[in-house]
């Protein structure tokens, strides 16, 4: 019961994501909801009820804030997190896309490859800075550390 059942991403206020990003946020919502491992841990003494959980991902007063429900809408808590650690990681990772993106318009494959690794190790990293970020206040997977981190950048796209 450790897990995200539902993921609300509020766009207010954002640009209108490219094609590209658009398809990014699809997949790793549909891959996140598929399999993810997630549990808020209690703060301040106060028991956390048992998931699974829908989350509501915001940005507020350039901070990026992680609504936490029960399906049954109970509120399990809010986590707050600067977005000040995740800036240099989101901007190399919008460039490592966009060059991924063109070069699989024009490059030969293995070319590709290596931009599709240098990728990967970029994603890695968002991952493991989120991971870190969420440390005394949420459990998670790497796997679902890593799709948290694709939508965040789309948070970070407006």
């Amino acid at each position: 019961m450790n897990r995200i059942s539902k993921i609300d991403i509020d766009e207010k206020g954002l640009a209108a994501p490219t094609p590209a990003i658009e398809q990014e946020r699809k997949v790793a919502v549909f891959d996140l909801l598929e399999d993810n491992s997630f549990t808020p841990l209690p703060r301040d003494g106060q028991a956390v009820p048992e998931g699974p959980y829908e989350l509501g991902l915001s940005i507020r007063e350039k901070r990026l804030v992680v609504a936490i429900a029960t399906e049954g809408g109970e509120q399990a808590g809010e986590i707050h997190l600067s977005l000040g650690p995740f800036r240099q990681v989101v901007k190399d990772y919008f460039q490592i896309c966009e060059s991924y993106f063109d070069a699989v318009k024009k490059l030969p494959p293995g070319q590709i490859e290596a931009i599709d690794m240098a990728r990967r190790g970029i994603h890695n990293e968002g991952a493991r800075v989120l991971m870190e970020r969420l440390e005394g206040k949420a459990d998670l997977d790497i796997d679902t550390a890593r799709r948290l981190f694709t939508l965040i950048c789309v948070l970070h796209w407006g």
